[in-house]
């Protein structure tokens, strides 16, 4: 059986991402998942966050039959703005992480990275192949980061992998020009949950839903002009509010609805009430290259899709969805998007959505490892 070892920038629980769906779904595979780290100084941002400082303390959990999941040690904050304090960190959590490894029995595993940071990390760490798994423009997140710095070390790390996967295709153009082993294989679905979302809803009032976190780069002005263009709408929004992030105005919308986090589980008995899915980014170098994974949860549902230009992986998708450039041409979008009645046109955004689901985007991955002898 094959080991690997998962540096994740996003917590195995509670909500699955691009690491979560990779990771248990790898063939013959004992993965050992490492939530990221917090900054000492999270606890200042996010309340939720002092907790976590404790969690590298706790037992290593067992979350599926493949996957271990253990915390990481809080780390020294600014490590995006100043490259030393990041080899400072590193070198604390290779020993953390060699510590676990020995103690679960990993000697010469797989070593599978999604932040740029890791690149002071993998020579700490005994491995027998490399993996970077890019799913954002690292660089262009708000917050304490130099972009050259966070560029500088997605470069160090790009040029010592083995095979390096890709999102989108702005981060192929970068990533391919460090390491020729480069791939793009975008996000994905889980097909078999959120196709259950399929047919009508059973409202009496047009329902459009978005689904995915809130957080900076949507374009919040979109569903505000919606709920004031259509009062008799609703407007259902599905996700955390992530810390920083106003969502002011929109709790003044009566027909706007924050229905916050939910189990994925949950997700199709909500969604099947929506008539419109909305996919909407604000423009800048962090949406031009998100592969979101609600977008491809949508084509899975069948229903008509809204979405900006950005990201521009949409534009693949330019016969099964509305596309809008501003607000009046979303809000023309939208009164299309509720008058469609093709079944065929639904039935191609099901058939989009089932050959993206994760099962196929994992299996591209194992074939492309395979095809390259990476990880034995």
């Amino acid at each position: 059986m094959k080991q690997v070892v998962c540096l994740s920038t996003s917590n195995f629980h509670p909500f699955p991402s691009r690491k979560q769906n990779v990771m248990t779904r790898l063939a013959d595979s004992r993965v050992l998942y490492f939530d990221p780290p917090v900054t000492y100084l999270a606890p200042l941002k996010d309340k939720n966050a002092r907790s976590r400082l404790r969690d590298y303390r706790r037992q290593p959990e067992q979350a599926t039959d493949s996957v271990t999941v253990c915390a990481m040690p809080p780390v020294l904050p600014f490590f995006n703005k100043f490259r030393f304090i990041n080899r400072i960190n590193q070198r604390r959590l290779a020993r953390f992480v060699k510590r676990k490894m020995k103690e679960l029995g990993f000697d010469q595993p797989l070593l599978w990275c999604y932040s740029p940071t890791s690149c002071d990390i993998v020579d700490r760490l005994p491995h027998k192949g490399l993996v970077y798994d890019c799913v954002d423009r690292h660089s262009a997140y708000p917050g304490f980061i130099d972009p050259q710095v966070v560029d500088g070390m997605e470069r160090d790390l790009a040029r010592r992998c083995d095979t390096v996967f890709c999102t989108a295709k702005g981060l192929y153009d970068t990533l391919q020009a460090y390491n020729e082993k480069t791939y793009l294989i975008p996000n994905g679905a889980a097909y078999e949950l959120f196709s259950q979302a399929a047919g009508q809803g059973s409202r009496d009032h047009p329902v459009f839903g978005f689904v995915g976190m809130l957080q900076d780069c949507i374009a919040y002005d979109y569903l505000l002009a919606l709920a004031d263009d259509m009062p008799e709408a609703e407007i259902v929004l599905i996700g955390r509010t992530l810390p920083g992030v106003d969502i002011s105005e929109l709790q003044k919308r009566p027909n706007i609805k924050l229905l916050g986090l939910m189990p994925q589980p949950e997700l199709p008995g909500v969604m099947k009430d929506f008539d419109v899915c909305l996919n909407l980014f604000a423009p800048g170098r962090l949406s031009k290259d998100v592969s979101p994974l609600k977008f491809y949860e949508y084509l899975a549902t069948g229903k008509p899709l809204v979405s900006t230009r950005e990201p521009l992986q949409v534009e693949e998708y330019a016969d099964l969805v509305y596309i809008a450039d501003d607000i009046p041409a979303f809000l023309a979008c939208c009164r299309r998007a509720l008058t469609e009645n093709d079944p065929g046109l639904r039935e191609r955004r099901m058939q989009a959505g089932a050959a993206a689901s994760w099962d196929n985007r994992v299996r591209q991955m194992e074939d492309l490892l395979q095809e390259n002898r990476v990880g034995g």
